[in-house]
């Protein structure tokens, strides 16, 4: 049964190393990020499960002492899933659950054993929902981190440049996550998402599924477009 949710978001640039610089324009949402941890820790789970978007050879699931890494963004920051078992993955994190792999270890988690899934930004949302509904059954008492970015069409130097829509989407999306609205999240439409690239669409249906038939309410921590990228922070207990 899903006790708790935290949904962050997933650009490498929150880890200060690969911000370098412009590190200090994502404090906020590093904050709060490790209150949203808080609150996972807080609800004592069997279980830890990480959820993001991943390329083909990124999608499935990640035993606990996976590593990851961001040498392939120019810097020398290595991650782990949890703590090492003392086998051998045969995988790398994709780049979503390594933000959240960092997550964890900034904030010292040794509060349940961890797991990581990657899946397809494309995948649809039935199929999201039998994946959180199976999530949720993996323990008596589970937890998600929710890795995943909002549209990155905010402003004409966003990646994917200025579009009207996306601004009414992330609000919509934020609404959703702050007030734990499991039907308004279910609701969002994924050729939109993918049309305004918010790749956090299949996680946060995921996160609906894995809700079904509970009562828990959310809070909305944080929410801006730097780089004209939308970043959410919620918590669910």
């Amino acid at each position: 049964m899903l006790v708790a949710a935290a949904v962050c978001p997933c650009p490498p640039l929150l880890v200060p190393e690969v911000a370098a610089g412009a590190a200090p324009e994502l404090d906020a949402a590093r904050a709060a990020c490790s209150d949203a941890l808080g609150v996972l820790a807080a609800a004592r789970p069997d279980l830890l499960l990480v959820v993001g978007t991943a390329e083909p050879g990124g999608r499935g699931p990640f035993p606990q002492g996976t590593p990851g890494t961001f040498r392939g963004f120019g810097v020398d920051v290595d991650v782990r899933l949890g703590t090492a078992t003392g086998a051998a993955p045969e995988r790398r994190l994709p780049a979503s659950l390594a933000v959240g792999a960092w997550l964890l270890e900034r904030t010292g988690w040794a509060d349940a054993p961890v797991e990581g899934l990657g899946v397809a930004d494309t995948l649809e949302p039935e199929r999201c929902a039998e994946t959180g509904r199976e999530l949720a059954g993996r323990a008596g008492r589970v937890a998600l981190l929710v890795m995943g970015d909002a549209s990155a069409c905010r402003t004409v130097k966003a990646p994917g440049y200025l579009d009207e829509r996306a601004a009414p989407f992330d609000a919509e999306a934020a609404r959703a996550l702050g007030a734990a609205d499991v039907a308004a999240l279910r609701a969002l439409d994924p050729a939109l998402a993918r049309e305004l690239k918010a790749a956090g669409r299949a996680p946060w249906q995921i996160l609906a599924g894995a809700a079904h038939d509970t009562r828990l309410t959310g809070t909305l921590l944080y929410e801006d477009a730097p780089y004209g990228v939308g970043y959410l922070v919620a918590t669910w207990s």
